[in-house]
């Protein structure tokens, strides 16, 4: 995959990831699991959204300016590999709401969720 296009791709799951945290917890069906990021949500939702944009803004920023470097391409991988299972939490909370899935089958993938970011983070 072209580097801009993985950039790309990176700053809209990243803008995805904050629209659909908000729907998620302005609805009561979820919780922010960052804290630094569940505070500037009770500060406001610009305060989020603003600070989820500059997070993607800067780094798609330092991936296109250190994209020949190995690392870089690797970390790009990653961060979508990361994102892209965010996807899926968003999915399965879209779906619970729904009640088409059981509260606690979420709260199964939950429980695995982090104990899978946990080996990685």
């Amino acid at each position: 995959m072209p580097l801009l296009h993985g950039t790309t791709l990176l700053f809209g799951l990243n803008l995805l990831d904050a629209l659909l945290t908000l729907v998620w917890v302005r609805a009561g069906v979820a919780s922010e699991g960052n804290q630094i990021m569940a505070r500037l949500l009770e500060i406001g939702e610009l305060s989020f959204l603003g600070a989820k944009v500059a997070i993607g803004t800067i780094a798609v920023l330092v991936l296109l300016r250190w994209g020949y470097l190995k690392l870089a391409r690797y970390g790009l991988a990653v961060a979508l590999a990361v994102y892209i299972g965010l996807m899926g939490i968003h999915l399965f909370t879209g779906l619970s709401a729904a009640g088409l899935i059981s509260s606690t089958a979420l709260q199964d993938l939950a429980y695995w969720s982090r104990a899978v970011f946990a080996v990685f983070i």
